[in-house]
């Protein structure tokens, strides 16, 4: 399930993908599978990533000759010399980590002149529906400490020197299933009614019918859970223009 759209980060052999918070590795994974490509995840948890390095084995078969590698390791201090690593993936992490802002710094350190920038961030007025719904949601230990507005995050992000390039959402199909988790989460965290829904998430990513596909891109901007940001790492020698609101 992936939130990111990989196709727009330009990916080209030889070039060094890492995917900051990666997790269980999906869109690292994702990456190794381009043509060519170095996939680097780095994430807080070593059990994540042991769990991430635990499904190298099943893409080697398909995988195109290039190199993938997960590491233990802090999105705010990255274990990478300034300039090395040609994209950087960085989804659905920064409502996590309360200075977000070291992240966005360091993900510029270590981009090239030209590096291309992901973020993905959940969307606003879903999420808060979400925190409204469920206090056990929003004080889960390790979970969202923040709810983004999109559009100031992008000028956040442009203020660090990078160059907006578009923007998609993604998983619609999804807000409902967090809404009744939230809704029930205090009485039963895996009621009839989620648990339900819940493998008709499972049997959409599986089977990818056309019916759920389509109403998943109608819904995606309105709903779509995540909101994703692509930007570009300005030259340092020029100064970015001025973000203006959509």
């Amino acid at each position: 399930m992936l939130t990111v759209d990989l196709d727009k980060l330009a990916l080209e052999p030889g070039q060094l993908c890492l995917d900051v918070g990666c997790g269980e590795g999906r869109h690292t994974l994702a990456a190794y599978l381009r043509e060519g490509v170095h996939a680097l995840g780095i994430d807080w948890s070593e059990q994540d990533v042991g769990t991430a390095a635990g499904r190298i084995a099943d893409m080697q078969p398909h995988a195109p000759a290039g190199h993938i590698s997960f590491a233990a390791g802090d999105a705010t201090a990255l274990p990478l010399g300034d300039g090395t690593v040609d994209v950087v993936i960085a989804s659905e992490i920064l409502e996590h980590i309360p200075n977000y802002l070291t992240v966005l710094e360091e993900a510029k350190r270590v981009l090239k002149q030209g590096g291309r920038l992901c973020i993905s961030v959940p969307r606003q007025w879903p999420e808060w529906v979400c925190w409204q719904l469920s206090e056990g949601y929003r004080n889960t230990p390790g979970g969202h400490i923040r709810i983004f507005d999109a559009t100031h995050l992008r000028r956040e992000v442009t203020r660090q020197g990078f160059v907006f390039g578009g923007q998609g959402s993604a998983h619609a199909l999804h807000v409902p299933y967090w809404w009744l988790k939230c809704l029930f989460w205090r009485w039963d965290p895996e009621p009839w009614l989620v648990r339900t829904y819940h493998k008709l998430l499972v049997w959409d990513l599986m089977r990818r019918p056309w019916m759920t596909r389509t109403l998943d891109a109608l819904l995606n901007p309105i709903m779509g859970k995540s909101v994703v940001l692509y930007f570009t790492k300005q030259d340092d020698d020029k100064t970015p223009p001025p973000e203006t609101a959509p």
